[in-house]
């Protein structure tokens, strides 16, 4: 009479734990003990390991049977509470009105990584904020107009040279990708380097050069950078919007010297004798492009990109490269045979990012939707911290340096020399985050830059997907959102993943864990009850 039987299915005993203490009864699946590994494994989930789950069933108590004595019981009735981890457990479309469950109707439009490269395109038309402040620039290889820009734009570069600083223009109906005028980051590397040399080691492939190890680059190479980016700049600034800005090509530029000489500049450590007036040049030019491009400062100038596998998670699949012809190959499908050109995406890597004592860090940040109409979203106030395992360096684009990934950090040993203050487990809180920035001299930065935009983020990858997912009264959903920050503090959204693991890998994680299905339960149940119950972490940031 009171509604309260529960399906649980999945490696979630802190959910049983937690409606068992509230008075609801399990009506347990059939075989679920005996085949819920082999359903996952067989299914796929967005987020969890099939081990992590085997290692989470066990934490399910009941020394005495009793509760699954209630569950023979409730066997033939209806359950009004439904948490899985698989979206196809349930099917939203044969539920009753009173039935609650923890998932949406197909959320790839936001929770896979191709998905979210093309909602965020739409964004402007729902929201004054820019995609490129918050979203590293992102191709799917599966679109033709899109494979085809990346190629033509990286075509005659070597990789190590970035492809452009513009994006298409965003909307709902996809404009040509090259309609935008665009620059090539390697003019803006040139310039850069003209502005403040910085002696490079040579990256581990460098790219291969026609001329000999620290030969002088042509004189003109500067200009003709300077030229370019000035064009651009232009353009930029709305001071030639009925033409597009010439291509080098165009301007007569000597791609075949050009692209040599930058090689010299990045991979040989050849310097750049220029005037001071011409390093005055570059300097005002970097200046006034930094204010027009949003992701200027996280791009650096080795031209690293990553490939992802548009749909999986956890790391897999996921190669970092600075060479072009490891992209081609997987435009042509060759890469990974078993994996279709349509699954992939490929994105601008941070190549700037915020480092703790030299170390690569990312933030596992949860969210909760209730509902798609109105739209409707909690932001988790407590979120962890993953480290990789190696020393941060563009030289090697290993995993263990440039993939926070647990299920991938978890294959790589400690190398020796790791800073001691480093956590053995690599997992911090978000507190112990907090901490350290303001033993930095950054103690502002968490709440004044890091989370306003987290939070602007989610808004708005949610905003752009809105209509593309199915409203369900009923229905609720927990995300975890992955951020890396850049040298600025400022967040970039990698991705967002659909039933995100809670199996617990550390001692931090595992109380967090706990406190966020607790604190979902209190949003989702306890709060129906009573409106004005406490919500623990979770706050309320969005509703339309």
């Amino acid at each position: 009479q009171e509604k309260k039987i529960f399906t649980v299915q999945g490696p979630y005993p802190v959910i049983r734990s937690l409606l068992r203490a509230r008075g609801w009864v399990e009506r347990k699946l059939p075989g679920a003990a005996r085949t819920g590994s082999r359903l996952e494994q067989r299914h796929g989930s967005q987020e969890k390991r099939p081990q992590e789950e085997e290692e989470g069933e066990q934490g399910d108590e009941d020394p005495d049977g009793i509760h699954d004595l209630m569950s023979c019981l409730a066997r033939d009735q209806v359950p009004y509470f439904i948490w899985t981890n698989r979206r196809g457990a349930a099917d939203c479309r044969l539920l009753r009105r009173d039935q609650a469950v923890n998932h949406y109707a197909p959320v790839g439009a936001f929770a896979t990584k191709e998905g979210l490269c093309l909602s965020l395109r739409n964004l402007p038309w729902f929201d004054q904020t820019d995609p490129d402040t918050f979203f590293p620039r992102c191709y799917r290889l599966g679109a033709a107009d899109e494979r085809q820009a990346f190629i033509v734009w990286s075509q005659g570069c070597v990789w190590g040279l970035s492809v452009c600083l513009g994006l298409p223009s965003p909307s709902c109906q996809p404009t040509p990708v090259h309609s935008k005028p665009l620059i090539p980051q390697g003019h803006c590397a040139v310039a850069l380097r003209a502005a403040q040399w910085v002696p490079r080691s040579r990256v581990p492939h460098p790219m291969p050069s026609t001329g000999a190890p620290g030969l002088p680059p042509a004189p003109q190479l500067v200009e003709e950078a300077l030229q370019v980016c000035g064009q651009h700049l232009g353009s930029l600034g709305h001071q030639d919007i009925d033409g597009d800005s010439p291509s080098p090509h165009a301007m007569g530029t000597d791609w075949d010297r050009f692209l040599r000489d930058y090689y010299c500049v990045v991979h040989e450590g050849a310097r750049l004798e220029l005037s001071g007036a011409q390093q005055e040049r570059c300097r005002t030019l970097l200046q006034r492009l930094a204010g027009q491009l949003p992701q200027f400062g996280m791009e650096g100038d080795h031209n690293v990109w990553i490939l992802k596998p548009g749909a999986k998670s956890r790391g897999r699949g996921i190669v970092c490269t600075a060479r072009l012809e490891e992209v081609l190959r997987l435009a042509g499908g060759s890469l990974a045979p078993s994996a279709r050109v349509g699954e992939w995406v490929v994105q601008k890597y941070v190549e700037r990012p915020l480092l703790i004592f030299g170390t690569k860090f990312d933030i596992r940040q949860w969210f909760l939707v209730t509902d798609w109409n109105p739209l409707t979203i909690w932001f988790y106030r407590e979120s962890y911290v993953r480290f990789c395992s190696r020393l941060f360096s563009l030289r090697r684009l290993d995993p263990a340096r440039h993939l926070c990934n647990v299920s991938i950090q978890k294959r790589w040993r400690q190398a020796r020399g790791r800073p001691p203050q480093l956590p053995p487990d690599q997992i911090w809180s978000c507190r112990q985050l907090q901490a350290y920035l303001a033993q930095v001299g950054r103690a502002g930065a968490w709440h004044q830059v890091m989370v306003p935009g987290m939070k602007a983020a989610v808004v708005g990858a949610l905003r752009s997907a809105r209509d593309l997912v199915g409203s369900r009264k009923g229905s609720f959903e927990l995300y975890g959102a992955d951020f890396v920050f850049g040298e600025d503090c400022q967040p970039w959204l990698l991705e967002i993943n659909a039933s995100p693991t809670m199996a617990p890998s550390s001692a931090v994680t595992s109380r967090l864990c706990t406190s966020v299905q607790r604190d979902t339960l209190r949003v989702v149940i306890d709060r129906r009850e009573d409106p004005g119950c406490p919500t623990g972490a979770f706050e309320l940031i969005y509703k339309e």
